[in-house]
């Protein structure tokens, strides 16, 4: 099952951009005998919309357009669920059993992802209630997917 990571803004080069690379990296090799991987990014322009409610809808659409066909959506959003690294795992997992030839991670721009999206999503994640930048957010998810494999294969990156 590939694993992309939809993303709205640029990574500009720095430790942001070093890091998320790192992760996705690790991936192909780690994931590709559980049938995960690779990994990809996409980066969505940010809208110059006026109106934030403009600016999320046409976010939104360039989102989900730029998501492989049939791929099932998880959205990063404050109003999602918190789980444990594990049960993200199993979540990875069971959507890679269930038949899906790919898994989209969504992290929407500065006003947030639109209903369109939400609607969209097999599920909804939240990494707390405390406000992140987008940077530190895609650096965190990169990191759970990594997680998510390494606990999948049985490796001891993850310590339980």
């Amino acid at each position: 099952m590939r694993l992309v990571l939809a993303c709205v803004g640029r990574l500009k080069a720095g430790a942001e951009r070093d890091l998320v690379t790192r992760y996705v990296d690790r991936i192909r090799p780690a994931g590709r005998p559980l049938g995960l991987g690779p990994c990809d990014m996409i980066e969505i322009p940010e809208s110059a919309a006026r109106r934030a409610e403009d600016r999320m809808a046409e976010e939104g659409a360039a989102l989900l357009a730029a998501l492989p066909a049939g791929a099932g959506l998880i959205a990063l959003d404050p109003r999602g669920r918190q789980l444990s690294s594990e049960d993200f795992a199993a979540r990875m997992a069971a959507q890679r059993d269930g038949g899906l030839s790919a898994l989209a991670f969504v992290i929407g721009g500065a006003d947030g992802l639109c209903d369109a999206v939400r609607d969209k999503a097999a599920l909804m994640v939240a990494y707390g209630t405390a406000t992140f930048p987008h940077q530190l957010v895609r650096v965190m998810l990169a990191e759970q997917i990594y997680r998510a494999v390494t606990i999948l294969s049985g490796h001891p990156y993850h310590r339980a």
